[in-house]
């Protein structure tokens, strides 16, 4: 079953460019990674800093495996230091009974 996971960034607003650059290149591993089947970035329209990840995933399993290359030899070093707020990381799955 296909997964969504969102990716809430609060970024530090001075580094904005800087942090679409670092994006960009983590964004196409992360399209090209086994198992993921899209990412897009949504901006709040009120908040240029406020960036949310939507990423859809084949299934938990490949996530996992992505989650675990990026706590390993994937690792995001250079975002760290953009981020306003810590990320938050959340699971969707589809209720087809709704």
């Amino acid at each position: 079953m296909a997964i969504t996971a969102t990716l809430e960034l609060r970024l530090n607003p001075d580094t904005l460019d800087e942090a679409r650059t670092v994006l960009s290149r983590v964004l196409a591993e992360t399209r090209a990674f086994d198992g993921n089947l899209g990412v897009d970035v949504l901006v709040d329209h009120a908040d240029p800093a406020h960036w949310i990840a939507y990423e859809t995933w084949e299934s938990l399993a490949h996530d996992a495996v992505y989650r675990e290359f990026r706590a390993g030899p994937g690792q995001i070093t250079d975002l760290g230091p953009l981020l306003a707020a810590a990320p938050v990381l959340t699971w969707f799955s589809v209720d087809d009974s709704v």
